[in-house]
């Protein structure tokens, strides 16, 4: 399905024909480019743009299956560039990623989403308020989209901090750590930052190579991308900048999650350890009256201690006695 499709001249926006080929045609004669986004092609919808764009088939076949790592691809006649926006929803506590596949070419920046977590109906918006940025060719769009994904990183980091914080609360609370959801819930909290790690980590070397500082790919130097603007490069290592302190961001979440989880599973160790110490104590306790009642149980019939007046309260008294001394000696060692 196509989104929005328009021709930008000197960073203005014209509403162009509605054929591609000649949409095309005219930002070339005009010195400006046409933009257009779709929302999960299907493969009859994307192949008329495969043809009159010249699309590689190995990213075409990408942008329909999606399911993609981030990556930077070059080809003859565009520039591949898949993103992994995420998004956090803050009614489950989950985080969930869709895709983004841009195409850039001299004249051309075609974007594919998939999911619907990226809207780039907005960064359109933002950008055709910056003409001077606007100005700088397809390029520009390629840095807004890239941008608004790394800016919507960090907040999904910052709400991955606050669960962790509150994650981590509850464990080290007198009572919450032994709680049967805990350790579900943690696990299911180390998923979601897995998920967000696959997003971020591997969009990296893509960035770099953007911004002129990665290094060589497909045969050609991190400074050489075709249909890249020079000129945009410090821009790109301004979202390299805020991607790196993302990527810092995951790393100390995925640590502080593993301790956590190594922290609650010792606490419960340590809870049971405790536990079957109070249950042996109690067993020991229980085993002294047993085994006397057992002796005199046996019903001999030569057993000097049974004519005795006072048999009954001394055995009584010697149980009694016995078990206060079980007692204060587990109390004492920590045991009950």
């Amino acid at each position: 399905m196509i989104v929005d499709c328009a021709i930008y001249r000197d960073g203005c926006r014209t509403e162009g024909p509605q054929d591609f080929s000649d949409a095309l045609e005219e930002a070339r004669a005009a010195g400006g480019f046409v933009w257009i986004g779709l929302h999960e092609p299907t493969e009859k919808e994307f192949a008329h743009v495969t043809r009159e764009f010249a699309l590689h088939p190995l990213a075409v076949e990408d942008a329909l299956k999606a399911h993609q790592r981030p990556k930077l691809e070059v080809y003859d006649d565009s520039l591949f560039l898949v993103l992994k926006p995420v998004v956090y929803e803050p009614e489950s506590d989950a985080v969930s990623s869709g895709e983004v596949m841009v195409f850039l070419g001299d004249s051309f920046v075609l974007t594919v989403r998939h999911g619907d977590g990226a809207p780039l109906a907005a960064v359109r918006r933002r950008l055709e308020h910056e003409p001077e940025m606007l100005a700088k060719g397809p390029t520009a769009v390629v840095y807004a989209i890239a941008d608004a994904t790394v800016d919507h990183y960090l907040d999904v980091a910052t709400e991955l901090q606050t669960d962790l914080e509150e994650l981590e609360a509850e464990v080290f609370s007198p009572d919450g750590g032994g709680s049967r959801n805990t350790a579900s819930r943690i696990y299911t909290f180390k998923r979601q930052v897995l998920e967000f790690r696959r997003a971020t980590v591997p969009l990296a070397p893509p960035v770099s190579r953007l911004a002129g500082t990665g290094g060589s790919g497909a045969g050609l130097s991190g400074t050489g991308l075709p249909f890249v603007n020079d000129k945009a490069r410090p821009f790109f290592r301004d979202v390299s900048d805020h991607l790196a302190r993302v990527n810092e961001s995951v790393e100390s979440l995925d640590r502080l999650v593993s301790d956590i989880l190594s922290a609650h599973l010792a606490q419960m160790s340590v809870r049971q350890n405790d536990d079957m110490r109070k249950i042996s104590a109690w067993a020991a306790m229980a085993a002294i009256p047993t085994m006397i009642a057992g002796i005199y149980g046996m019903n001999f019939e030569h057993m000097p201690e049974l004519h005795w007046t006072w048999s009954y309260p001394a055995v009584i008294a010697i149980m009694a006695a016995l078990e206060v001394v079980l007692y204060r000696m587990f109390k004492r060692r920590g045991w009950l």
